[in-house]
């Protein structure tokens, strides 16, 4: 996917978000974010937006030391999709003023400006998700949007200690994992080695990774995130049971 697709895609599952919280009880617990409640998740999904637009503006070139930006927060929580959408209207007003190749500073590999959108494009994306997970609706995602989610997730995994401490764990005397999409293109090896991890430049064969994990995009996506559960029917797993279960127990953010 192009940086403009990412764009466009950050607003597709904003516009989903808001009309899945919309006129809905915003104190309804969700159950894939413990402790939160639809007007914590909505609120969480309006910062970053505010916050990656600040960035993005700012053109940060070293991490910043302060998370201040002013949210303008609405005075009541039944407000918040509205206000949600109004910050997604102005993150796509700051794209369109960006040059995505802008060198920028990001916790991942990628250190251009092009890493924001497409950050914020799966932020958004799992949290509507979790939306509609809470409120009993079955979640859809794009095929063409998973592929690419997961090769975000992998490729800027090994760079989230400090907000994922548990990776710091995914470490191994050289044992691989394999992720599989069963309906389509899609292959990724991960390497765990004993001084970390990292997404291996090229798939294994079939039958030569240490474990395989096998299902659909979507699917895959959303288990990498720990919104499905690795026992899930919708999944084959082949090989190390052990070394999948210590990958799902400290990779998830």
């Amino acid at each position: 996917m192009t940086p403009a697709q990412h764009g466009a895609a950050v607003a597709a599952e904003a516009a989903a978000f808001v009309a899945t919280v919309t006129a809905r009880d915003l104190s309804s617990p969700v159950p894939t974010c413990p402790g939160w409640t639809l007007a914590d998740l909505t609120q969480h999904v309006g910062s970053v937006h505010r916050w990656f637009s600040e960035l993005l503006r700012r053109r940060i070139q070293q991490p910043p030391t302060r998370r201040e930006v002013d949210l303008r927060l609405p005075d009541h929580p039944g407000d918040l999709p509205d206000w949600l959408a109004a910050g997604a209207a102005e993150a796509a007003e700051v794209f369109a003023a960006t040059d995505p190749d802008t060198p920028m500073w990001a916790w991942g590999v990628d250190q251009h400006a092009r890493f924001w959108v497409r950050r914020m494009l799966f932020e958004t994306l799992v949290h509507r998700v979790d939306a509609q997970l809470a409120l009993g609706l079955a979640p859809d995602v794009d095929r063409v949007l998973a592929v690419d989610g997961i090769d975000e997730f992998l490729t800027n995994l090994p760079f989230a200690s400090s907000f994922a401490p548990l990776t710091t764990q995914l470490r191994a005397p050289d044992r691989t994992i394999h992720f599989s999409c069963t309906d389509g293109d899609g292959e990724w090896l991960v390497g765990l080695h004993p001084d970390g991890f990292a997404l291996a430049a090229d798939p294994a064969e079939p039958g030569t990774a240490d474990a395989t994990v096998r299902g659909t995009a979507s699917d895959l996506h959303l288990l990498l995130y720990g919104r499905l559960d690795q026992q899930d029917d919708a999944f084959q797993l082949l090989g190390d049971r052990d070394l999948l279960a210590h990958w799902f127990a400290h990779s998830a953010f």
